[in-house]
Protein backbone atom coordinates (compact mmCIF):
# COMPACT_ATOMS: atom_id res chain seq x y z
CA UNK A 1 0.00 0.00 0.00
CA UNK A 2 2.77 2.14 0.66
CA UNK A 3 4.07 2.15 -3.11
CA UNK A 4 0.55 2.70 -4.49
CA UNK A 5 0.38 5.76 -2.36
CA UNK A 6 3.70 7.24 -3.54
CA UNK A 7 2.33 6.47 -7.10
CA UNK A 8 -0.88 8.71 -6.38
CA UNK A 9 1.01 11.21 -4.56
CA UNK A 10 3.70 11.85 -7.35
CA UNK A 11 0.95 11.70 -10.20
CA UNK A 12 -0.77 13.96 -8.10
CA UNK A 13 2.30 16.23 -7.91
CA UNK A 14 3.37 15.78 -11.42
CA UNK A 15 -0.13 17.42 -12.33
CA UNK A 16 0.12 20.38 -9.82
CA UNK A 17 0.25 24.06 -10.77
CA UNK A 18 4.55 24.86 -11.84
CA UNK A 19 4.18 27.80 -9.02
CA UNK A 20 3.49 24.85 -6.26
CA UNK A 21 6.45 22.69 -8.01
CA UNK A 22 8.99 25.43 -7.66
CA UNK A 23 8.01 26.40 -4.03
CA UNK A 24 7.51 22.81 -3.30
CA UNK A 25 11.27 22.03 -4.77
CA UNK A 26 12.79 25.01 -2.94
CA UNK A 27 11.26 24.00 0.53
CA UNK A 28 13.56 20.59 -0.40
CA UNK A 29 10.15 18.30 -1.63
CA UNK A 30 11.83 15.36 -3.48
CA UNK A 31 8.09 14.88 -5.29
CA UNK A 32 8.53 18.34 -6.37
CA UNK A 33 11.82 18.57 -7.89
CA UNK A 34 11.25 15.63 -9.80
CA UNK A 35 7.73 16.62 -11.70
CA UNK A 36 9.41 19.42 -12.56
CA UNK A 37 12.37 17.37 -14.19
CA UNK A 38 9.84 15.07 -15.64
CA UNK A 39 7.75 17.77 -16.60
CA UNK A 40 10.83 19.98 -18.48
CA UNK A 41 13.48 17.53 -19.30
CA UNK A 42 12.71 16.92 -22.88
CA UNK A 43 12.38 20.54 -23.24
CA UNK A 44 15.98 21.22 -21.97
CA UNK A 45 17.40 18.25 -23.75
CA UNK A 46 15.80 19.54 -27.19
CA UNK A 47 17.00 22.95 -26.22
CA UNK A 48 20.85 21.86 -25.60
CA UNK A 49 20.88 19.55 -28.87
CA UNK A 50 19.63 22.12 -31.08
CA UNK A 51 23.21 23.41 -30.34
CA UNK A 52 25.25 20.66 -32.02
CA UNK A 53 26.93 19.32 -28.72
CA UNK A 54 27.94 15.81 -28.88
CA UNK A 55 26.42 13.92 -26.59
CA UNK A 56 28.48 13.86 -23.68
CA UNK A 57 28.40 17.97 -24.06
CA UNK A 58 24.89 18.33 -24.22
CA UNK A 59 24.42 15.87 -20.70
CA UNK A 60 26.42 18.83 -18.97
CA UNK A 61 25.11 21.03 -19.94
CA UNK A 62 21.45 20.05 -19.11
CA UNK A 63 23.04 18.83 -15.69
CA UNK A 64 24.05 22.25 -15.13
CA UNK A 65 20.94 23.86 -16.26
CA UNK A 66 19.10 21.73 -13.75
CA UNK A 67 21.75 22.73 -11.14
CA UNK A 68 21.01 26.35 -11.75
CA UNK A 69 17.15 25.49 -11.38
CA UNK A 70 18.13 24.09 -7.81
CA UNK A 71 19.40 27.64 -6.89
CA UNK A 72 17.02 30.15 -8.36
CA UNK A 73 13.65 27.68 -7.67
CA UNK A 74 12.54 30.09 -5.16
CA UNK A 75 12.98 32.98 -7.64
CA UNK A 76 11.14 32.55 -10.48
CA UNK A 77 9.40 35.71 -10.59
CA UNK A 78 7.17 34.44 -13.24
CA UNK A 79 6.55 30.13 -12.70
CA UNK A 80 3.87 29.91 -15.86
CA UNK A 81 7.19 30.94 -17.77
CA UNK A 82 9.34 28.77 -16.34
CA UNK A 83 9.81 26.92 -19.78
CA UNK A 84 11.03 29.42 -21.33
CA UNK A 85 13.56 30.54 -18.04
CA UNK A 86 14.47 27.07 -18.70
CA UNK A 87 15.05 27.15 -22.48
CA UNK A 88 16.91 30.59 -22.44
CA UNK A 89 19.29 28.97 -19.74
CA UNK A 90 20.00 26.11 -22.20
CA UNK A 91 20.37 28.36 -24.80
CA UNK A 92 23.21 30.52 -22.84
CA UNK A 93 24.81 27.28 -21.28
CA UNK A 94 24.79 25.58 -24.63
CA UNK A 95 26.46 29.07 -25.96
CA UNK A 96 29.26 28.98 -23.32
CA UNK A 97 30.32 25.51 -23.80
CA UNK A 98 30.22 26.15 -27.76
CA UNK A 99 32.85 28.81 -27.17
CA UNK A 100 35.35 27.08 -25.03
CA UNK A 101 35.55 23.68 -27.27
CA UNK A 102 36.23 26.57 -30.14
CA UNK A 103 34.17 23.94 -32.78
CA UNK A 104 31.08 22.96 -33.23
CA UNK A 105 29.80 19.42 -34.94
CA UNK A 106 26.90 18.00 -36.60
CA UNK A 107 23.96 17.41 -34.41
CA UNK A 108 21.49 14.36 -35.02
CA UNK A 109 17.61 14.19 -34.80
CA UNK A 110 16.24 11.78 -32.75
CA UNK A 111 12.73 10.32 -33.41
CA UNK A 112 10.49 8.58 -30.48
CA UNK A 113 9.85 5.67 -32.02
CA UNK A 114 6.62 3.16 -30.49
CA UNK A 115 7.37 -0.45 -29.59
CA UNK A 116 6.50 -2.31 -33.18
CA UNK A 117 5.51 -5.52 -31.80
CA UNK A 118 1.99 -5.44 -31.51
CA UNK A 119 2.09 -4.69 -35.67
CA UNK A 120 2.41 -7.08 -38.43
CA UNK A 121 5.63 -7.39 -40.31
CA UNK A 122 4.62 -5.49 -43.23
CA UNK A 123 2.99 -2.73 -41.52
CA UNK A 124 6.76 -2.45 -39.31
CA UNK A 125 8.32 -2.55 -42.85
CA UNK A 126 6.31 0.48 -44.01
CA UNK A 127 6.63 2.03 -40.63
CA UNK A 128 10.29 1.52 -40.32
CA UNK A 129 11.06 2.76 -44.11
CA UNK A 130 9.05 5.77 -43.29
CA UNK A 131 10.79 6.50 -40.22
CA UNK A 132 14.00 6.52 -42.05
CA UNK A 133 13.03 8.12 -44.93
CA UNK A 134 11.80 11.24 -42.34
CA UNK A 135 15.45 11.23 -40.64
CA UNK A 136 16.91 11.37 -44.48
CA UNK A 137 14.49 14.52 -44.85
CA UNK A 138 15.16 16.22 -41.87
CA UNK A 139 18.91 15.77 -42.26
CA UNK A 140 18.87 17.24 -45.32
CA UNK A 141 17.19 20.95 -43.83
CA UNK A 142 19.56 23.79 -43.06
CA UNK A 143 20.57 24.06 -39.05
CA UNK A 144 18.59 26.72 -38.33
CA UNK A 145 15.43 25.43 -39.62
CA UNK A 146 16.34 21.64 -37.89
CA UNK A 147 16.51 23.79 -34.52
CA UNK A 148 13.18 25.79 -35.13
CA UNK A 149 11.82 22.77 -36.09
CA UNK A 150 12.79 21.06 -32.75
CA UNK A 151 12.00 24.40 -30.62
CA UNK A 152 8.20 24.14 -32.25
CA UNK A 153 7.99 20.49 -31.16
CA UNK A 154 9.13 20.73 -27.54
CA UNK A 155 6.67 19.62 -24.52
CA UNK A 156 5.59 21.72 -22.67
CA UNK A 157 5.46 24.18 -25.66
CA UNK A 158 7.72 27.77 -26.24
CA UNK A 159 5.66 31.01 -26.92
CA UNK A 160 7.24 32.50 -30.20
CA UNK A 161 9.30 35.38 -28.23
CA UNK A 162 11.21 32.59 -26.26
CA UNK A 163 11.80 31.13 -29.38
CA UNK A 164 12.68 34.27 -30.79
CA UNK A 165 15.71 34.73 -28.09
CA UNK A 166 16.75 31.27 -28.50
CA UNK A 167 17.30 31.54 -32.37
CA UNK A 168 18.24 34.90 -32.59
CA UNK A 169 15.56 36.11 -35.01
CA UNK A 170 12.30 38.62 -34.76
CA UNK A 171 8.97 36.96 -33.30
CA UNK A 172 7.21 38.23 -36.68
CA UNK A 173 9.78 35.83 -38.80
CA UNK A 174 9.22 32.72 -36.87
CA UNK A 175 5.76 31.66 -38.76
CA UNK A 176 6.90 32.29 -41.83
CA UNK A 177 10.16 30.79 -41.87
CA UNK A 178 8.03 27.97 -39.74
CA UNK A 179 5.91 27.09 -42.93
CA UNK A 180 8.74 27.35 -45.20
CA UNK A 181 10.85 25.22 -43.42
CA UNK A 182 7.81 22.44 -43.13
CA UNK A 183 7.19 23.20 -47.14
CA UNK A 184 10.74 21.94 -47.48
CA UNK A 185 10.50 18.88 -45.32
CA UNK A 186 7.56 18.14 -46.84
CA UNK A 187 9.39 17.69 -50.53
CA UNK A 188 12.58 15.95 -49.25
CA UNK A 189 9.98 13.58 -47.71
CA UNK A 190 8.28 13.24 -51.10
CA UNK A 191 11.42 13.14 -52.66
CA UNK A 192 13.36 10.18 -50.04
CA UNK A 193 9.63 8.24 -50.20
CA UNK A 194 10.38 8.64 -54.21
CA UNK A 195 13.76 7.45 -53.78
CA UNK A 196 14.79 10.90 -55.46
CA UNK A 197 18.62 10.78 -55.64
CA UNK A 198 18.65 14.82 -55.60
CA UNK A 199 20.04 16.09 -52.74
CA UNK A 200 20.86 19.36 -50.71
CA UNK A 201 18.69 22.38 -49.56
CA UNK A 202 16.65 24.50 -51.30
Amino acid sequence: MGARFARVEYSTMNDAPVAELLAGAASGEPTAWNALVEKYSRLVWYVVRGFRLDDAAAADVCQTVWLKLVEHCGRIRDPERLAGWLAVTARNEALRVLKQQDKQTPSSFEFDISDPTTTDLDERLVDDEIERAALRAFSRLSEDDQQLLRLLCVDPPLDYSTISEIIGRPVGSIGPTRQRALERLRRFMTAELGEDPGGGVA
